[in-house]
């Protein structure tokens, strides 16, 4: 699957790359860092295994973990400027670069990938599916194909299975639970109760590959019919900005694709 993919949003972050220049060793990249300026937060990855002696391997080991903690503290602005400003000639920083986000961890993975070592995926053992949907959290999404179209590295904690996926959810009629541009987990087929539940909306299109996508808060009543049994009377597809409006559907219109999990970033 193609590594680049169109951002739905317009977020900006600004990343630096780090490299190593040990004596008598050949220059090493070594990491990169990536800050939301919007938010002040900040990531970081660097490579495991450096090309070092063994002493300056260990101290090299640690300097993620110390990093980390600097940028809780400092926040991300501020972490990176201390770099810029404190770091000496054996482990130097770049220019800082401006990069086109549309999930900060997934940018840093790739821009780590592409700039320092190449990360390996394991398909629902590291990683998930990125399907090419744009839900909407609002309105109805463009009428689209969807397909994967990437691996995203999973969140730490969860446990993971052939049923997980991850979506964008475009939109504010989510928010503040669900923030517009994110990229958020997803189970197919959710068995159980719908009620009350985030479910991922489907309608299908004109042709069968293409289809329509919202995300919301599902609620339905239930009739009971002249031989005794139950049906969906009015499904109620609800949003969370209560500056949004419900909508009231009709069973056979829309097919439930998905539970809403997380949001991831």
């Amino acid at each position: 699957m193609p590594a680049g993919i169109t951002s739905i949003s317009a977020r900006e972050g600004a990343c630096a790359f780090l490299e190593t220049a040990l004596p008598g060793r050949p220059i090493q990249p070594a990491g990169v860092i990536l800050i939301d300026p919007a938010t002040d937060r900040g990531w970081i990855r660097l490579r495991n295994r450096f090309d070092a002696d063994p002493e300056d391997a260990e101290i090299l080991a640690a300097i993620e973990a110390d990093l980390n903690i600097r940028l809780a503290e400092l926040g991300g602005e501020a972490c990176l400027s201390w770099l810029e400003d404190c770091l000496s000639n054996v482990i130097r920083i770049a220019d800082r670069q401006t990069v086109a986000v549309d999930a900060f961890t997934r940018v840093l993975d790739r821009l780590f990938s592409e700039h320092v070592e190449e990360l390996e995926v394991q398909p629902f053992v590291t990683h998930l599916p990125l399907y090419s949907l744009r839900a909407a959290a609002g309105g109805l999404g463009e009428e689209m194909e969807s397909v994967a179209e990437d691996w995203i590295r999973a969140p730490e904690g969860v446990k993971l299975s052939n049923d997980l996926f991850v979506a964008h959810v475009a939109g504010r009629s989510m928010e503040p639970r669900i923030p517009d541009g994110s990229l958020n987990l997803f189970r197919f087929h959710p068995v159980g109760s719908r009620q009350g539940k985030i479910v991922l909306i489907q309608r299908f299109g004109v042709l069968d590959e293409t289809a329509r996508y919202t995300v919301k808060r599902y609620t339905s009543t239930k009739i009971e019919t002249a031989e005794g049994e139950w049906r969906h009377g009015e499904i109620r597809l609800e949003p969370l900005n209560p500056e949004c409006p419900a909508w009231n559907l009709q069973p056979d219109e829309f097919a439930v694709v998905a539970e809403w999990l997380r949001v991831i970033d």
